[in-house]
């Protein structure tokens, strides 16, 4: 019986020579990414590696476990409802999924990372025309995908995430670019291709709107802290005029306002003056405070807050709001009283006089409304126990650093397929935005082209849209054919009408897209409403709730806007 022979140095080789060929794959694919054509699109098949990751994801409850769980091999029921190519694509990568990364592939993915973070690098940059029939035509799409902004971080993030063979690679990446994003906030800069100060955007992905509260945050906290040093130089100059006696010589870079009295009392916090209003008991002008601003709410937080005060009536958040406004006014006003308050900060609740004698002997020309003047009302009660406090002095009614701490742990944890759904969505409106203006004056074309934006539209606005995975990578593919090979697409076209069996790939993909199309038209008019679907179009509590965190709707009225240069004092 012969032995089996085993050789050693041939192991030892053969195992340098597969670890070489993964570096150089992972290479490949950086220089690949650093090459992108900026008037090219994302490539179908990055497209069809996350929809294989999405699908892969489900079976797992968060990125970590996602790691941990995929090297091993699924059954083969678990694959059923997966495409040949998604099956082959899990298939050919499970034995290195094992792996993960090698030492060899650290610089490359070290420069993966720094590329990515790199707002200066232009990469992956895009060419985008908007002006096909508005300034915001480029934002539409996304948005009604809810998906990322076309040149926003996410997007790049799809693309490159996107690009890795293995749905493991994948995770593994996503676990480097939390620790990257955690970095940054701790050395206080700024995600870049992400607004620098914006309030989240409800009509993008969650993702997004987690990576504006980050940058937010940190422009919040710079904020404050000047607004914190300009009030201790304030205090101090203060406190040196008194120390002289001499309060005459700080009246100029100084604001008093003068009490019933006659005493000088020092405005602290003060934002600008109000035109054509004064104190009633004091005849002082009202100065604006400044004041603290208000949660970041995202998406997922404005469904909790709704839950919360349709399970309980609480508003407490809004209390918490109000009596914060009031302390900042009585700071910037000595000598206020409830109606100077409530002309400042909600006008239709006052009611001047009538009287147009100009008489102003009388200390109140006017009244505050009825629901104000009623026994318990819930302004009177704040008023009595708000203390004369500057904003930057006061317990903070958002903390950035928990707000902050808490999004990075969920992105650590986050459930796979959450992930990659959002990055694929992204990825998927970045080149139809980037194609629309190419196609849709193409007389040929541009009706399939809104065939198939349509479709993939009304697929991920409706429920379950990851079962339609294939469907919509194909829709995606066939607008890459019509973008990169326009002939090719016609030919087909034509061949289809004339014989509608048989022919090459690519005339098969527009029988399975007639089949799609005709069968979304359909589903749309004999679909019947879902129960859910019934309910919404009924009048909801929830409606009137949302409508609050609409523009610059808050719970009480509208507050003074927020100062970007301010000075305090």
């Amino acid at each position: 019986m012969a032995a089996p022979f085993y050789d050693e140095n041939f192991y030892i080789l053969k195992a340098k020579q597969e670890q070489e060929a993964k570096a150089s794959d992972v290479g490949c694919m950086v220089e690949s990414l650093n090459a992108v054509d900026a008037n090219s699109i994302p490539l179908a098949s990055v497209v069809k590696q996350l929809a294989v990751a999405i699908e892969a994801g489900k079976r797992a409850k968060n990125v970590k476990d996602f790691v941990a769980s995929s090297g091993s091999s699924s059954p083969v029921r678990e694959r059923g409802g997966l495409s040949l190519s998604a099956v082959k694509s899990l298939v050919l990568g499970e034995k290195e999924d094992k792996l993960g990364f090698d030492s060899g592939d650290e610089d490359k993915l070290v420069s993966l990372i720094n590329a990515l973070f790199n707002v200066d690098s232009g990469f992956l940059s895009r060419k985008i025309v908007s002006d096909l029939e508005s300034p915001t035509n480029r934002s539409s799409f996304a948005k009604d995908l809810h998906a990322a902004p076309p040149s926003s971080f996410v997007v790049k993030l799809a693309e490159v995430i996107g690009s890795f063979t293995t749905p493991r690679r994948m995770a593994l990446f996503w676990c480097r670019v939390v620790e990257e994003l955690r970095r940054f906030w701790n050395e206080e800069k700024h995600i870049p291709w992400i607004p620098l100060d914006n309030n989240p955007d409800l009509k993008s992905c969650l993702l997004h709107q987690w990576l504006q509260v980050i940058n937010c945050c940190l422009a919040r906290k710079a904020r404050n802290v000047a607004a914190s040093e300009a009030l201790d130089a304030v205090m101090r100059q203060a406190s040196s005029a008194n120390e002289k006696s001499d309060v005459s010589e700080s009246m100029g870079s100084l604001l008093y306002a003068k009490s019933n009295s006659g005493e000088l009392i020092l405005r602290l916090g003060v934002y600008n003056q109000v035109e054509n209003l004064t104190m009633l008991e004091t005849g002082e002008p009202v100065y604006s405070p400044i004041t603290q601003e208000g949660p970041l709410l995202t998406e997922d937080l404005i469904r909790e807050t709704e839950e919360l005060v349709l399970r309980t009536g609480s508003m407490g958040a809004g209390c918490s709001q109000l009596l914060s406004d009031m302390q900042a006014f009585k700071a910037a006003n000595p000598g206020c009283i409830l109606e100077d308050f409530v002309r400042w900060h909600s006008p239709p609740d006052w009611t001047e006089n009538g009287n147009m004698s100009g008489d102003d002997s009388s200390p109140v020309r006017g009244q505050l409304s009825t629901r104000m003047q009623k026994e318990g009302n819930l302004w009177r009660e704040l008023w009595e126990t708000a203390k004369p406090l500057p904003a930057v002095k006061q317990a903070p009614l958002f903390d950035e650093d928990l707000a902050v701490e808490g999004i990075l742990n969920y992105l650590e944890d986050i459930p796979a397929a959450e992930l990659f759904e959002q990055l694929f969505t992204s990825l998927v409106s970045l080149g139809f935005v980037m194609v629309e203006p190419v196609l849709a004056t193409n007389d040929d074309l541009s009706k399939l082209f809104f065939e198939c934006k349509d479709y993939v539209v009304a697929i991920c606005q409706g429920g379950a849209w990851t079962d339609k995975l294939d469907d919509l990578c194909q829709v995606y593919e066939t607008v890459e054919t019509m973008l990169l090979r326009p002939e090719e697409v016609l030919r087909s076209m034509k061949q289809t009408e004339e014989s509608p069996s048989s022919g090459s790939e690519t005339k098969r993909r527009f029988k399975r897209l007639g089949f799609i199309f005709r069968g979304s038209k359909e589903r749309k008019q004999t679909r019947v409403p879902s129960e859910t679907e019934q309910k919404s179009t009924e009048p909801s509590p929830r409606q009137s709730f949302s409508s609050l965190f609409d523009g610059k709707s808050s719970l009480f009225s509208k507050r003074p806007p927020r100062p970007e240069n301010v000075t305090l004092v």
